[in-house]
């Protein structure tokens, strides 16, 4: 169970990672000879070695200061990283690319094997500028501020103290005083530090944007869809996907939303009327801490596939889980590739909430991906767009699902959960709708100001249902709900990936509904390809399209609203 990482071949088994121990190896990669194809085979594999060590390194110091944003020492150590090793790197790693295309063997190699790679590196040459070097290193020492910020967020509700994620779980309280009580506190406390973030926000965007302007582009959002490597769909198709979810979605979310009023016995729903059960009972609770969140999801994986629970099994032994929510801690959750060790790290802020189950199974659907693909012979290989490591994790939470009975001592409780899952599974696409627009908004139109991102905001979640809520009387609140959205500061336009794969990850669950056993084989083959095919190609593998028009939105919504219709 112990995991120990696969010996190293190239670089020292004992690298200490400082920029004068990389140095003489990023030079010996750059002045090797390379003098046939089992040569310049071999030159990829020792460079893929010391860009996973130097992930795996960087992982780490990402978890710890995450883990706890207050230690100053863990600050400094991911800072170092990001000030004094990733500048140098990259005009290194500019020229070994260089290296590479110019080889006169790199014709000689497997067209089929090495046709995404290769693709891959000719679209990082083209899009590399010497002079944003630096604003990235800006960036990304920037970009950690806003884990800062909002770890230390807490609030005192009845005179205890809590973090705004276990604060949270008193939204769902039958009380509806206690929802509301909770909602203002929480909101409130998010107020305090909007000015704050809106000044970071600005800082961001304006380095984006000149990253953008440097690398030859109008604006960042064309300059993103490059460098995230979207050969597959265009900005247009954005468009016309927020079209289709306004047009077949939310449409079926109003008539839950009037159903959830009238068992509320409400005359108009609140913000903090949304997440309470309607079935008049508490809040569900699958699990009674971290520890048992853990246990009880290797069983749920047991149950799907053995092989599946001996993976998280695995991790558990490696303490390469931090699951419950505390003060310091960053928000959000994650899972953290080890690009050495060929495991994940799981990060999660757990309040013993049915969204935690959900949250540890997707996030298990990562790691399931992560050790699916970490014996594939070159680092790049495992490098997913997250249109695939999303269906990854979003197609676990639904297959997942019939597996729950371990969370849940009773048919009711299980029924309750599965049909709060798949109302979020809906829920899912117009969210991602809204933060994907808003997104395309504000890096085409980089000059706005705070005051014109947040009348944007409304206009395009009014747009998208509000959640279906009336915020009359919460107008700053509504205003400002896009600050919790950790992609816009951490990894901008990473979000319609969700989308897609929420599309991507019904179709798998329908195939795995008619056929458990096939589908679940197609769904791991499909993840056992890495990056070594084109997107299309990995969905086709998975049994499944790669496809978000209209027609296909329809027909997938109404899969999961029959689906919700059987349980009652």
């Amino acid at each position: 169970m112990i995991i120990t990482k696969k010996p190293r071949t190239y670089i020292p088994q004992d690298l200490t990672i400082t920029w004068e121990s990389l140095a003489p190896i990023f030079d010996e990669l750059q002045n090797r000879n390379i003098a046939g194809n089992a040569e310049l085979v071999q030159w990829l594999k020792d460079r893929s070695e010391l860009e996973a060590a130097l992930e795996e390194d960087f992982a780490w110091r990402y978890i710890k200061m995450s883990c706890d944003t207050a230690n100053e020492e863990l600050v400094k150590s991911f800072q170092y990283f990001a000030t004094e090793i990733s500048p140098k790197i990259s005009p290194l790693s500019n020229e070994l690319n260089k290296k590479f295309v110019e080889s006169p063997f790199m014709d000689e190699l497997d067209k089929e094997k090495y046709f995404v790679y290769n693709r891959s590196v000719k679209k990082a040459l083209e899009l590399f500028r010497e002079e944003n070097i630096e604003l990235f290193t800006e960036l990304q020492v920037k970009q950690q501020k806003y884990q800062s910020i909002t770890g230390a967020m807490s609030v005192e509700i009845n005179g205890q103290e809590y973090t705004l994620e276990q604060a949270s779980i008193l939204v769902k309280d039958l009380n509806r005083e206690v929802r509301e009580n909770a909602f203002r506190t929480i909101q409130q406390r998010r107020l305090v530090d909007k000015d704050d973030l809106n000044i970071l926000f600005d800082e961001l965007i304006r380095l984006r944007n000149q990253v953008a302007l440097n690398a030859g582009f109008e604006n960042y959002r064309d300059y993103m869809f490059q460098a995230l490597g979207r050969f597959d769909y265009t900005p247009q198709d954005c468009y016309d996907f927020a079209n289709a979810i306004e047009k077949e979605i939310v449409p079926i979310l109003k008539e839950q939303a009037e159903k959830r009023r009238e068992a509320l016995g409400l005359d108009t729903l609140k913000p903090w009327d949304l997440e309470v059960s309607v079935s008049g009972k508490a809040a569900l609770k699958p699990f009674n801490n971290g520890a048992e969140l853990i246990d009880k999801s290797i069983a749920c994986f047991n149950a799907i596939d053995p092989k599946l629970g001996e993976k998280l099994a695995t991790m558990k032994a490696n303490n390469l889980f931090d699951v419950e929510s505390r003060k310091g801690k960053a928000p959000g959750g994650y899972n953290y590739p080890l690009a050495e060790t060929g495991a994940p790290f799981i990060f999660m802020n757990s309040a013993n909430s049915l969204r935690d189950l959900t949250t540890m199974v997707h996030e298990g659907g990562h790691a399931v991906h992560t050790f699916l693909t970490a014996n594939l012979e070159l680092n790049d290989f495992k490098h997913c767009p997250s249109e695939v490591a999303e269906l990854a994790s979003m197609s676990m939470e639904l297959i997942s699902m019939d597996k729950w009975d371990v969370y849940f001592d009773n048919e009711e409780d299980l029924i309750r959960a599965k049909k709060e899952q798949l109302a979020d599974v809906l829920k899912t696409l117009p969210w991602v709708a809204v933060i994907d627009q808003f997104q395309h908004w504000i890096y085409t139109n980089p000059n706005h100001t705070a005051a014109d991102r947040e009348e944007t905001f409304k206009q395009i979640y009014n747009r998208f249902g509000a959640g279906f809520a009336n915020w009359d009387g919460l107008e700053q609140q509504f205003g400002n709900i896009w600050q919790k959205q950790l992609h816009l500061f951490e990894v901008p336009f990473y979000y319609i990936e969700y989308a897609i794969a929420q599309l991507g990850a019904i179709a798998v669950w329908k195939n795995y509904k008619e056929n458990p056993e096939k589908a679940l084989d197609q769904y791991l083959a499909a993840l056992a390809l890495g990056y070594t095919k084109p997107m299309n190609e990995i969905y086709e593998t998975a049994g499944i399209k790669f496809d978000f028009s209209a027609e296909y939105v329809k027909e997938l919504a109404s899969f999961v609203k029959g689906e919700l219709d059987k349980l009652g």
